[in-house]
């Protein structure tokens, strides 16, 4: 395929070369034509987010974010701008200032939903979100310590806890806080045993719960493995974190071990904002006018939605939701992630709504329903001043798609499927403000404390700066953590590198076996390769089953014809199963078990107690069976 040609036709207008500029920056390139498209150059919706942030800033207007997909160029978005610049007055969100701490602040709407939710049940590790990154290199545990509270001194949310007055919460944000860095040494194990027991620290620190009242709400451990060879936990609570901000934390982490480790001071600029003037703001913006359009969107959006998405499990649902879970790892490889990629491009859409197509025409399938809903998390870092702080900004948006055929009651094609799931992201993204906690009270679904509300399925595609990074001396890779816990019935996530897309489903261990979800994910990949393969096939008519599934479904379990009846008499062919197999159990009553060689033994004595009966014959040879 032909690369797009970057940067070849130049600004011609004051706006077009603004909005050049805030692309080269957003896109990570030294600059960018006019006319080259913005998601053939590596944008998706997450960078699309920021460019809409940086326009407002810039403009001093808003556009809409599905203004960006209808007009993917400089040029057009230029003509976007001069066009809202000419009908907007006082649209524009307020700018985020700092408010004074000579008060109750209040929490953000997501903040006050987890609150809620620990009050129902509290200290679950539900909520803990781990992070475990093994460090190979010499680094000391001191060292370490400063460190992370030089962190923990930026982000006053970090030093944030939660107390309540008349039912009310608020927040408690401490002038300082010192967290301690525990330090387990397994220098003397084995290497297997070394990292056996590594994997078990990281599992048991991300099911440690938190205390919203005490804190600290977040966490550090070291594990030394060897001199130069350590693994850092850090776990904190979604209330005061979430996804982008464990990459914030990754690069602040490489940032200042590079400058400590030479005896400099931060090279990180200091916050202007703080979350706590944040969730201030959203407090004030969220009202009136803005509110309502946000309302009247999803209230239009989901009236008549189903209240749940009945998904064949292995067992009956508990009377209330629990949240044990596993993970089950999957990935495709860079080849099929490259042509989806590729796909989306060609259809005008991202990966993300490709992704998202495919599983909700697997989760039609399995459920056999055609409205399907499904949330999906959204990064709420739509204001420049908030994209280096750490905090619970994201928001969840629920997507709800009709895969129903039209009047002639012919399946649409996946390309039809994937344009309306388009329109669905795009309206959810222009209207991405509204907490998904006022949505649930605006809407009040059925209540039912076997799930979720509105949604039970959920899916990711991390595409959030958090890489590990390099530090000087230090090499950092991730270690997967197995948390033991689920949110949602079902969770299909995946990230995005170099070598393709990595991913995982996380399921509820009370609803479903690791076998059916080996058998789903399998089911996925044969769907995205097909898709990958020709997007204009009907729905229906993609493959449901592997080449290995279909012939024992066709041949194997089809294959009537009576089997060959073995040669010998009974009593001779349980001789010879009794050679081959004499400590094999071969019966089983109750809570005794025999041997083949146990049953063989009895059987004799029987047989010859039944022929000193006078039963049997004198003419009869061979063993008395």
């Amino acid at each position: 395929r032909r690369e797009p040609a970057v940067g070849t036709a130049v600004p011609e207008d004051p706006n077009e070369e603004l909005l050049a500029g805030i692309w080269a920056e957003v896109l990570g390139r030294d600059r960018v034509g006019v006319h080259d498209n913005f998601f053939e150059l590596g944008g998706h919706s997450l960078l699309a987010t920021q460019v809409v942030s940086r326009i407002r800033e810039t403009f001093r207007i808003e556009v809409p974010l599905p203004r960006l997909f209808e007009a993917p160029t400089v040029a057009g978005l230029a003509g976007v701008v001069r066009t809202l610049g000419r009908e907007q007055e006082g649209v524009a969100a307020p700018p985020l200032v700092t408010v004074a701490r000579d008060r109750e602040l209040p929490l953000s709407f997501a903040q006050q939903r987890l609150w809620f939710l620990d009050q129902l049940d509290p200290r679950s590790p539900a909520y803990n979100i781990p992070l475990a990154v093994r460090l190979n290199g010499t680094v000391e545990a001191g060292l370490l310590e400063r460190i992370f509270n030089e962190v923990v001194r930026r982000h006053e949310v970090l030093r944030t806890t939660f107390a309540a007055a008349a039912g009310e919460p608020y927040q408690v944000i401490a002038g300082e806080l010192q967290v301690p860095l525990p330090v387990v040494d397994l220098d003397r194990l084995t290497a297997e045993d070394r990292r056996l027991e590594a994997e078990h620290q990281a599992a048991a620190e991300a099911r440690r719960p938190f205390d919203l009242t005490v804190g600290p709400l977040v966490r550090f451990t070291l594990v030394r493995l060897a001199a130069d060879a350590q693994v850092v936990m850090a776990t904190m609570h979604h209330i005061v974190s979430d996804g982008w901000s464990m990459g914030i934390f990754l690069r602040e982490l490489a940032a200042l071990s590079d400058a400590f480790s030479r005896g400099e001071s931060s090279p990180l600029a200091e916050l202007p904002i703080q979350y706590a003037d944040f969730a201030h703001w959203q407090r004030r913006w969220l009202a009136g006018e803005v509110l309502d359009t946000q309302l009247g969107y999803w209230r239009e959006r989901l009236t008549g939605a189903p209240p749940r998405l009945e998904l064949p499990t292995d067992r009956p649902r508990p009377a209330a939701q629990t949240f044990r879970g596993r993970h089950l790892g999957m990935a495709l490889d860079e080849s099929l992630a490259g042509t989806l990629a590729r796909r989306s491009r060609e259809h005008g859409t991202t990966l993300f709504m490709t992704l998202l197509t495919a599983f909700k025409v697997l989760l039609s399938r399995l459920t056999g329903r055609q409205d399907i809903v499904v949330g999906s998390p959204i990064a709420g870092r739509n204001h420049r001043e908030i994209e280096a702080l750490i905090g619970f900004f994201v928001n969840t948006l629920v997507l709800r798609t009709d895969l129903a055929g039209g009047m002639d009651n012919r399946d649409p094609t996946y390309r039809e499927v994937l344009a309306r799931v388009r329109e669905v992201a795009l309206g959810a993204y222009a209207h991405q403000d509204l907490p998904f906690e006022q949505l649930v009270e605006v809407v009040q679904p059925e209540r039912d404390l076997s799930t979720t509300p509105l949604f039970q399925v959920m899916f990711i595609l991390q595409n959030a700066p958090r890489e590990a990074g390099e530090t000087s001396g230090l090499a950092m890779s991730p270690l997967a953590a197995e948390g033991g816990t689920a949110k949602f019935d079902l969770t299909l996530s995946f990230e995005e590198s170099a070598r393709g897309l990595s991913g995982a489903l996380e399921y509820n261990t009370d609803l479903f076996d690791r076998t059916t979800m080996e058998r789903l994910r399998a089911h996925f990949g044969l769907l995205l390769a097909a898709i990958a393969d020709d997007p204009d096939e009907r729905i229906g008519e993609l493959p449901r089953l592997a080449a290995a599934e279909r012939h024992q479904l066709l041949l194997e379990w089809n294959d009537t014809a009576p089997a060959a009846a073995p040669a010998g008499l009974i009593h001779e062919l349980f001789e010879r199963q009794v050679e081959r197999t004499p400590e094999a159990v071969a019966l089983v009553f109750e809570h005794q078990r025999l041997s083949y060689r146990e049953l063989d033994r009895r059987a004799n004595q029987l047989a010859h107690h039944l022929r000193s009966l006078g039963i049997g014959g004198p003419a009869h040879r061979g063993p008395a069976h």
